[in-house]
C-alpha cells in the first residue's frame, strides 16, 4: 500500500511503541515529525478507514445553566414555586400569576398533575397536595458542577425546557495498530518519505529545503464515497404542491404574523374569554402586550361577545400576545381587509401554528396548517364540500367523505376524512364550515364565508407510510434521502 508521509510516520511511531498511543501523546513526542494534533488525527482517520488502525475517542460532556436556569437554581423551578404558593392558598386567579411562574410554571404544574384550571383560577389537586407534603418535587443544584450527577432523563428534560445546555467534545483519541497495520508498518522502508515533500509551504520555499527532493503525487485512483445529491425536504415539496393546487383553483395566498394578539387569535373568532383553548396549558403566551385594532372593530367584537355569550368582554385579555394556535387568525385579518372590497374572493394560507401540549407519535407542539376562505354572498354549503373534494382529489386521494362536527366559530361544521387503502380505514385530515355571522359581520359585514383548516403533515404521513409524525422533523439524513427518492 502507498501512504502519505504523515501516515507512514504515524505507522512507524506506533510500531515503535508496541502499537499503542494516543493523538495527544503523539503530538507531544518530538520523535514524530508531524506538525500538530490535527494532522495526526487526519492521518489516523485515513489509516482507520483502511483497517490499519483502531481508534477510540474519549468524550467529555459539559453541562451549564442557561440564564433562566441560573435564576431557577437560585429561586426554584417555576412549577415548584407555584405548587408552594397554592399549598398556602388555593385557588389563585390566573391573573395574579406573572413572569416565569405564568409562562413555564402553569404548563409544567398541570403536566405533573399538581393543578387544575377552573373559571380562570388555579386549584391544587390531591396529587399536588400529596407531593407537596412529601416534598416529592424536583430541585435544581445551585452549583453547575453537580448537574452532571443528575440522571440522563432529568438532564434531557431540563435541556428541552431551556434550563441547561450540554456540549460534548473529544478530549483525546486512543490509537492502536491492527494486525494488518503492524504488517504494513513493518513493510515500510525507513527512508520511504525522507526525500518526498507532501505540501509546499512558505518556509520550504524560503529555506530551499525543497531542492533535491521530489513532490508527492496526488492519489486520484482511490475509492471515494459518493456524494448524495441534495433534495428538497418532503414538507417543502408538499407545501409547494398545495400552493400550486390552490393557485390553479383561483385562490390568492394570504399571510399573517406568527406572534398574534389574543384579539385576532380568539376574540375576533367569537371564542369566549373563558374558553379552555385559551388556558396556558394549551397556548404559548408572550410577555409583551399587543395593541388592539381600530376602536370601531373592537366595539363590534365586544358587542358580539356580550350578545352571544352573555358576559362583559375585557380588552386586557384581548391584548395578550400568543404564538398563534391556528392560521384562522390570518383569515380574520384578511376578512377585515376585505370590508372595502365587495367582490367575491378566495384565499389560502400555509403557515406554522403552535400548541402548548406534549408531543407524541401523532401530536406536535409546532406544525403546519392549511387555511382557506371563500368570501362570496352566493356561497352555500355544497360549494364548500365541492371545493374540499376537488382539492383532495388533486392531492391524490380518491375516496373523500365528510362528517358533521362542531367548531366554536363555524356553523354548520364538518370534518374531512379520506380512505387509506393500506390501513383500510378513514383518516381525519381537517375541519371546515361556514363562519358564524358573529365572526364575519363585525370583521367585514359579509356573510356567508366558507372556511377550513387542514393538516399538512397527515397527508404526507399517509402517502409515505409514516407511523410517527415526529419522523418528519428529525435530522435523519439517511431517512430524508431515502424518503425523497421515493416521492
Amino acid at each position: 500500500m502507498k501512504f502519505s508521509p504523515d501516515e507512514a510516520k504515524l505507522l512507524a511511531f506506533l510500531l515503535a511503541r508496541a502499537g499503542e498511543s494516543s493523538v495527544l501523546e503523539a503530538a507531544q513526542d518530538n520523535s514524530l515529525e508531524i506538525k500538530n494534533a490535527d494532522s495526526i488525527r487526519i492521518a489516523a482517520q485515513r489509516l482507520a478507514q483502511a483497517g490499519l488502525l483502531e481508534t477510540e475517542n474519549s468524550i467529555s460532556t459539559e453541562v451549564k445553566y442557561t440564564r433562566e436556569g441560573q435564576e431557577f437554581s437560585a429561586a426554584g423551578l417555576p412549577e415548584v414555586r407555584l405548587l408552594k404558593a397554592l399549598a398556602e392558598k388555593s385557588p389563585l386567579p390566573i391573573s395574579t400569576i406573572e413572569g416565569a411562574a405564568r409562562r413555564f410554571g402553569i404548563p409544567a404544574a398541570k403536566k405533573a398533575g399538581w393543578i387544575e384550571i377552573k373559571s380562570g383560577s388555579l386549584l391544587l389537586t390531591p396529587k399536588g397536595k400529596n407531593d407537596f407534603e412529601k416534598k416529592n418535587y424536583p430541585a435544581l443544584p445551585e452549583e453547575e458542577g453537580a448537574l452532571a450527577s443528575l440522571s440522563p432523563e432529568i438532564l434531557q428534560s431540563l435541556e428541552r425546557r431551556g434550563i441547561i445546555t450540554t456540549s460534548t467534545g473529544v478530549l483525546d483519541t486512543a490509537l492502536q495498530l491492527s494486525a494488518k497495520g503492524k504488517k504494513e508498518a513493518l513493510a515500510i522502508p525507513k527512508s520511504s518519505s525522507s526525500g518526498e515533500i507532501g505540501a509546499l509551504s512558505r518556509q520550504t520555499l524560503l529555506s530551499g529545503s525543497w531542492k533535491g527532493k521530489t513532490f508527492r503525487k496526488y492519489g486520484i485512483g482511490g475509492d471515494f464515497p459518493s456524494t448524495p445529491a441534495a433534495r428538497r425536504h418532503p414538507i417543502s415539496r408538499l407545501r409547494e404542491k398545495i400552493c400550486q393546487i390552490f393557485s390553479q383553483m383561483g385562490f390568492e395566498q394570504m399571510e399573517g404574523p406568527l406572534i398574534e394578539s389574543a384579539f385576532w387569535n380568539f376574540d375576533a373568532l367569537f371564542q369566549p374569554q373563558d374558553h379552555p383553548a385559551r388556558d396556558l396549558a394549551d397556548t404559548f403566551y408572550i410577555d409583551a402586550p399587543s395593541p388592539l385594532p381600530n376602536p370601531a372593530l373592537v366595539k363590534k367584537v365586544a358587542e358580539a361577545h356580550k350578545g352571544g355569550w352573555g358576559y362583559e368582554w375585557e380588552s386586557s385579555a384581548a391584548q395578550e400576545s400568543v404564538l398563534r394556535t391556528h392560521t384562522t387568525a390570518v383569515s380574520a385579518r384578511t376578512l377585515h381587509d376585505l370590508q372595502k372590497d365587495p367582490a367575491p374572493k378566495k384565499f389560502f394560507s400555509i403557515g406554522k401554528v403552535f400548541r402548548n401540549e406534549a408531543t407524541d407519535y401523532k401530536h406536535l407542539a409546532e406544525f403546519f396548517q392549511v387555511e382557506g376562505i371563500i368570501s362570496w354572498e352566493g356561497a352555500q354549503f355544497p360549494h364548500l364540500l365541492g371545493t374540499l373534494k376537488a382539492f383532495y382529489q388533486k392531492l391524490g386521494f380518491e375516496k373523500i367523505r365528510f362528517r358533521p362536527s362542531f367548531f366554536p366559530y363555524t356553523e354548520p361544521s364538518l370534518e374531512i376524512e379520506v380512505f387509506h387503502p393500506a390501513r383500510k380505514e378513514w383518516i381525519e385530515l381537517g375541519g371546515a364550515g361556514i363562519l358564524r355571522p358573529e365572526v364575519t359581520l363585525p370583521l367585514c359585514s359579509k356573510y356567508p364565508v366558507l372556511a377550513w383548516g387542514l393538516s399538512l403533515e397527515r397527508p404526507l404521513m399517509l402517502s409515505g407510510k409514516i407511523s410517527d409524525i415526529r419522523t418528519l422533523y428529525r435530522n435523519d439524513l439517511s431517512w430524508l434521502r431515502d424518503f425523497s427518492a421515493k416521492q
